[in-house]
């Protein structure tokens, strides 16, 4: 079999979209797959580390700040459903698989049209853009929140929760302690609680500005810090953290190690991407949540409520965090009945297995076609 995966864009589209090819690997270990993403995108370099072939479009998304801008993206969407159908027809997938992100759209759109079935995964509690225009192409359609009828025919839907990262579950408190003392020359023990802050794949500016605003209060508070910046803004925190005392605080641009990080976590401040959320979901880990602003159709919030709602999480607003966002923290990490109840209840939103129920939905559709 012959699988298409397209999709990017961010950290939140491409684990998803790797982890469904590993388990249809792991069903399946002669399938072929290729992904299709957007040149210049994140996507050119994580599916090849993951051990992918990927082919690049040169996609962009519409700029909604500046229509005038967009002739240039037009061309180029047409650009990019030519070579989409040079890759298709060469390629002859079984099933194209959509995670969402600009490549998706013209990929998938292509691929529908040339006969080729179609599914597809929405990981926010709000359809993006591109999988609302793919719904009447798509035979089935995975999604990770209830209530996406709002978004796509009820009978193609299936609830199956997001993929994840593999190994996530990984690691104990102890092996936690001994990589990140080693690894960053730091002092973390196992009586004292630790706090994790993650912006996601791209970083969260707001969050590194809450934090560089109160690092004082931090250190002086006695909580241990896990604390991954981003790249965009590693060294402006770097910079702050400075000559202050830092033994019990790790700052660095990106955690290679997260099912270590999470063992450790005792908190979590996050923004409130899919991705990330159902990670949470499945180690029951205590959060407070930041939606991005700056994202479509303000998804994270929705993301965000669908845990807040369930008195699974805290919310943050973004605008709120560089005032509050701490004083919350640390009032929260030192209550262990609110934390053991943010744990109990974050826990029953959980979807465990959902790449390999997804994989299974791909392979029946392309056993449909034979």
């Amino acid at each position: 079999m012959k699988y298409l995966i397209s999709g990017g864009g961010t950290g939140g589209h491409i684990f998803p979209a790797v982890s469904i090819a590993n388990a249809l690997r792991e069903i399946d270990p002669s399938c072929e797959i290729l992904f299709v993403g957007a040149l210049g995108r994140m996507e050119m370099e994580r599916v090849p580390q993951a051990g992918y072939p990927i082919v690049g479009l040169p996609v962009k998304g519409f700029d909604r700040s500046r229509p005038w801008k967009n002739f240039r993206v037009v061309i180029d969407l047409l650009r990019s459903m030519c070579q989409a159908r040079k890759i298709v027809r060469d390629f002859r997938p079984d099933v194209g698989i959509g995670v969402g992100g600009y490549a998706s759209g013209a990929a998938m759109k292509v691929a529908a049209k040339m006969g080729v079935p179609i599914l597809l995964q929405e990981q926010n509690g709000f359809a993006g853009v591109t999988n609302k225009l793919l719904k009447d192409d798509a035979k089935k359609i995975c999604v990770a929140y209830e209530g996406m009828e709002r978004f796509f025919p009820k009978e193609k839907i299936i609830l199956t929760g997001n993929p994840m990262r593999q190994n996530l579950t990984a690691g104990t408190k102890e092996e936690a302690l001994k990589y990140f003392n080693k690894e960053f020359g730091v002092n973390l023990t196992a009586d004292k609680k630790t706090l994790l802050i993650i912006g996601g794949s791209l970083g969260a500016r707001t969050i590194n500005q809450s934090i560089i605003a109160h690092l004082n209060e931090l250190i002086k508070s006695g909580i241990q810090v896990i604390w991954q910046t981003g790249k965009n803004y590693y060294s402006d925190c770097k910079a702050a953290l400075g000559i202050l005392p830092h033994e019990t605080v790790i700052c660095t641009d990106f955690v290679s190690q997260m099912p270590l990080a999470y063992a450790l976590a005792d908190l979590v401040i996050s923004r409130a991407g899919a991705s990330s959320i159902s990670e949470l979901c499945l180690l029951g880990k205590p959060a407070i949540l930041v939606p991005s602003p700056n994202v479509a159709e303000d998804h994270q919030t929705h993301n965000a409520m669908a845990l807040v709602n369930k008195n699974a999480a805290v919310l943050v607003k973004d605008s709120d965090a560089q005032n509050n966002l701490i004083a919350t923290a640390l009032q929260l990490i030192k209550d262990d009945q609110q934390l053991l109840n943010l744990h109990t209840n974050i826990l029953t939103l959980a979807l465990p297995d959902s790449a390999r129920i997804i994989a299974e939905e791909v392979i029946k559709l392309a056993q449909k076609q034979e």
